[in-house]
């Protein structure tokens, strides 16, 4: 089965874990680069009227993204990271995963957060995995190691 670490990462924090992620489970690192990149005043939560806040209000919005990738259909088993955003997946997530035929493939999905659990995270994200099988996520702290990682892997 040939692995894919799709990930989106504001700050750099899930970015880390995605890499560290693809080592551990030998699968292709693939980063979901918004076409327009978030700025620290589009990432400030506290202010109701910035690009973050406005998107999770709607969770029907779609970012665009910067490219796709082209060999999806290569992949039987994705691992998807992303930062928790108001306890559940930033929608450019799911922009992500509706570009592609999900069937038949297991997404896996990870996240960071300074403290939030996955919430809701799945019930958003089935919509978006039309014909695949997705996986009960797990949310690891910013300390995360590879011997979790390896454990949490593991336990799948």
């Amino acid at each position: 089965m040939k692995k894919l670490v799709a990930y989106f990462s504001a700050t750099g924090t899930t970015k880390i874990l995605a890499q560290n992620i693809s080592k551990v489970v030998k699968g292709d690192l693939f980063e979901i680069k918004p076409l327009r990149p978030y700025s620290k005043q589009d990432l400030d939560w506290t202010n109701g009227m910035s690009r973050s806040s406005l998107e999770m209000k709607d969770l029907s919005s779609r970012p665009a993204i910067a490219e796709k990738l082209n060999n999806m259909n290569e992949y039987d088993t994705i691992y998807l990271g992303f930062p928790i955003w108001w306890y559940v997946a930033p929608t450019i997530i799911n922009t992500f995963l509706e570009q592609y035929d999900l069937t038949g493939k297991i997404i896996i999905p990870f996240a960071t957060s300074g403290g939030s659990g996955m919430g809701e995270t799945n019930k958003y994200l089935q919509k978006s995995c039309n014909g695949a099988v997705l996986k009960e996520g797990k949310r690891f702290s910013t300390k995360a190691t590879i011997d979790d990682i390896k454990k949490w892997v593991k336990s799948l």
